[in-house]
């Protein structure tokens, strides 16, 4: 029982890391929900569970398949994930068609989920140097990613709400706005990760 709090609470933290440079996935999922609003819950747990898979395959193919790639190319290409998730949500606030294209998205967040994955890639073996089972470890951690993404979204649909419905700013703005503040600040990482 002691293991599998402590991996739960590592996926967590590791969710909910506000150290410099390494709060990568508070960032995506701000960017994630903040174009939602409550009613859309079931497709934010989709978005959600698919960044989660992806996150955990990616893991998986790091501890089972010995897959390896140079880390500064993964940690350039999660800055670009976070980009194009604010880019495509200043471009599409207020469209109707975001929601027709739920599978699309969903295909990104798995996408995204698997590049953040080999991000923790070294901090994954280490972690998992101590565990019995490296599986049963994984869908522990698995578990306190999920919660740690649960709560940023659940953070975001509440200020959503509050800032949409009760101080009735205007919803396409909000969205552009708050997307354009995490565009804003993860461009010096993106000039600072620059691989090319």
């Amino acid at each position: 029982m002691d293991d599998f709090i402590l991996y739960v609470k590592e996926g967590f933290y590791h969710v909910m890391n506000f150290n410099v440079g390494a709060y990568d996935h508070v960032l995506f999922f701000i960017l994630m929900a903040v174009p939602f609003l409550f009613n859309s819950w079931k497709k934010l747990l989709g978005l959600s569970l698919a960044f989660t898979v992806g996150h955990i395959l990616s893991l998986l193919l790091v501890i089972y398949g010995k897959v390896s790639f140079n880390s500064s190319y993964i940690e350039f290409l999660i800055v670009v994930t976070i980009a194009i998730t604010a880019l495509y949500n200043i471009f599409t606030a207020g469209k109707r068609h975001r929601d027709n294209h739920n599978w699309i998205t969903m295909i990104f967040a798995l996408f995204f989920g698997l590049i953040h994955g080999f991000g923790f890639s070294s901090g994954f073996k280490m972690l998992a140097a101590g565990a019995e089972s490296d599986l049963l470890m994984l869908l522990e951690f698995a578990l306190g990613l999920e919660l740690g993404q649960l709560l940023i979204i659940l953070v975001i649909l509440i200020l959503n709400f509050i800032f949409t419905g009760i101080f009735r700013f205007n919803k396409k703005e909000w969205v552009q706005i708050i997307s354009s503040i995490i565009l804003g600040m993860i461009l010096p990482l993106l000039i600072v990760r620059w691989i090319f």
